[in-house]
């Protein structure tokens, strides 16, 4: 059976309040616990005033107080910004507070403009792709599910603390064949980002799949993909509340992060450009928008197409009260459990 989780960002509503936006996040991974979803991941993004969701661990572990059952976690820290080492500290931290509920979600996107990347590094270089694996291997040593450093690393005594008895469950996050190959290669869980890109990520899974070897982030292949999802009371409810996501989404393509989350209304009264309906044709492959019978054929036929066992959901309405029922309406459409119930 189909299992679904929850990618939040914390979107700024049209109030255009943060503090809203962060105490909707508690709110909703409350009902996702109720509701029995498997996880509730939450995002990194900075510079961008549409999203609250800029520091994970901070949020992961305000969740987690506010939760008692589902899986928490990051999707996700952006380790080449961060020191492998301290990564591993605040995540032994989450584990020793929430035992067994922790995952460890890794990306490798700047996270937002390039003097974002210079901010957060302090005016160091970016690590490029070619590092990426040995972060990686310093973050499994940290974590004690990895070799120990070799005798020549300049690190090889220090030990992340605070020691505690499990290890947080590791994801490679992407949305491209770079992350799926990674994720094979170390063992690792991973989510491609049908949200972010919506062509290709069948083949990267394909490969994942073929190419997985056991290694120190995992002993099994586990495939999740996470994918915008408008469920309404009606397939016209949910079309209409699609195009203030089409809307968010050219404003993300020209850079425009600077903006709370917009309205149905505002979408409908602007005028489009060819160009920019070609880009909400093209965008519209990144998300599934209807009613609930129309949700779940089309949630079916897209999680087999990967053969994914997992589907993460992002609820992408601007209206709070809206995006909370989408939620219940999947919880009711996908039960994982018996604790689910549809109010």
């Amino acid at each position: 059976m189909l299992s679904l989780g929850v990618l939040d960002q914390s979107p700024v509503g049209p109030d255009g309040s943060a503090e809203a936006a962060l105490r909707r996040t508690i709110e909703l991974a409350r009902l996702a616990d109720r509701l029995g979803y498997s996880r509730f991941w939450v995002s990194e993004h900075h510079n961008a005033r549409s999203l609250a969701g800029v520091s994970p661990e901070v949020l992961i572990s305000a969740v987690g107080a506010h939760t008692s059952r589902i899986r928490i976690g990051s999707g996700g820290v952006l380790l080449p910004h961060y020191s492998p080492y301290k990564v591993a500290e605040n995540f032994r931290v989450l584990e020793g507070l929430y035992p067994g509920r922790v995952d460890l979600g890794i990306g490798r996107a700047p996270g937002g403009l390039h003097l974002v990347s210079q901010a957060l590094r302090n005016g160091a270089p970016l690590s490029g792709d070619e590092r990426l694996p040995e972060l990686l291997k310093e973050l499994a040593a940290y974590l004690e599910i990895g070799r120990p450093l070799g005798p020549d690393h300049p690190y090889r005594e220090l030990e992340a603390t605070p020691r505690v008895g499990t290890a947080p469950e590791v994801w490679l996050l992407g949305s491209s064949g770079f992350s799926a190959a990674l994720a094979a290669q170390f063992g690792a869980g991973f989510s491609f980002a049908h949200f972010i890109n919506g062509e290709g990520g069948q083949d990267a899974v394909r490969y994942y799949r073929k190419h997985y070897r056991p290694g120190p982030f995992g002993s099994r292949p586990q495939v999740s993909v996470c994918v915008y999802v408008l469920c309404a009371d009606t397939d016209e409810q949910a079309e209409w509340e699609a195009m203030a996501m089409d809307l968010r989404l050219l404003a993300n393509e020209k850079g425009e992060f600077r903006r709370p989350f917009p309205t149905p209304e505002e979408a409908a009264a602007r005028p489009y450009t060819e160009r920019e309906r070609a880009s909400i044709a093209k965008n519209r492959k990144r998300m599934i928008v209807g009613g609930p019978q129309r949700v779940r054929e089309a949630l079916e036929a897209f999680a087999e197409s990967y053969g994914a066992e997992e589907v993460l959901v992002v609820c992408g309405m601007s209206d709070f009260r809206l995006r909370l029922r989408s939620y219940q309406w999947l919880a009711a459409l996908f039960p994982n459990s018996s604790e689910r119930h549809f109010r």
